[in-house]
């Protein structure tokens, strides 16, 4: 995979479809690689008539990892007593960097999770390159919505695998909590992903960073009023991770934006649910 120098730092990414297609930018959430977009979900936004590029975010898979920024305590970040190594809204400018680098002005705006967080910032941060925005299982910001049940929170954050088979183990353990329900729970292709994640990448140094952007950043609400392009916020009924409550706020905060609550869906994107969602940002897409 390529990677580009993106404000002031390397982010690998990859890249789908015809460079001379409407660009759609894929923004993966907490912890997970650029990989967690699964292939299959590219390729079929790709055959639609667009140009889809996912990437590592920073701290995780092969973009450029800030160990030098140290590893902050949640209960120090809770506290006030030390800050975040970095902010969403700097994420959110990594993204406009790696749109710099490939020459792109604008892009239809993908974001799940975390990457929502980013999403929605970059939306208010860079509105001139925002085509349309999606923001899947995630929040605004507001720590009066989008809360976590604490079991799928301990199962997001266990202690850092020693192996490769307790990384493979962790896996199954995380995504039976924060997974969908009410959708079969492919257990050789989850530990399949874990064991793929850890060879291409094991870095969990990065994890506190990451978390601490998220548990630092702030509540959006007012500003995504000012959002003008075409909005849709997808969340599943069953998300443990990211309270239901967190895509109904975002919705409610963009004007006009299009809220598609999914039942059975928790903290992830079923494969059989591909197919309906490409055509959900399809014609998304159609009108931005």
């Amino acid at each position: 995979m390529p990677a580009a120098t993106a404000n002031g730092i390397t982010l690998e990414y990859e890249t789908f479809g015809d460079p001379g297609a409407p660009p759609v930018l894929l923004i993966m959430g907490f912890t997970c690689q650029l990989t967690m977009w699964d292939e299959s979900f590219c390729t079929a936004l790709a055959d639609s008539g667009h140009y889809v590029i996912r990437y590592d975010n920073r701290d995780v898979g092969l973009s450029t990892w800030l160990d030098d920024a140290g590893a902050p305590q949640l209960l120090e970040l809770l506290s006030g007593t030390v800050g975040a190594p970095y902010s969403i809204a700097d994420m959110a400018a990594d993204a406009a960097g790696l749109l710099d680098a490939l020459g792109l002005a604008s892009a239809h705006v993908v974001g799940v999770s975390m990457g929502g967080m980013i999403a929605q910032t970059f939306a208010l941060d860079y509105p001139e390159r925002t085509r349309t925005l999606t923001s899947i299982m995630s929040t605004t910001g507001d720590p009066t919505v989008g809360q976590p049940d604490p079991d799928a929170l301990a199962a997001l954050v266990p202690p850092p695998p020693s192996s490769r088979q307790e990384a493979m183990d962790q896996g199954v353990t995380t995504w039976k909590v924060i997974g969908s329900p009410g959708f079969p729970f492919d257990e050789a292709a989850v530990r399949e992903r874990a064991a793929a994640f850890y060879d291409r990448a094991f870095h969990p140094a990065g994890n506190s960073r990451q978390l601490a952007a998220i548990v630092t950043q702030p509540d959006r609400t007012v500003p995504l009023a000012g959002v003008t392009v075409p909005t849709l916020v997808i969340h599943g009924e069953a998300d443990p991770l990211v309270d239901p409550s967190g895509g109904k706020a975002t919705a409610a905060a963009v004007p006009g934006a299009a809220l598609k609550l999914v039942p059975g869906m928790g903290h992830d994107i079923p494969p059989e649910l591909t197919d309906e969602f490409v055509a959900e940002l399809v014609g998304l897409f159609a009108r931005g």
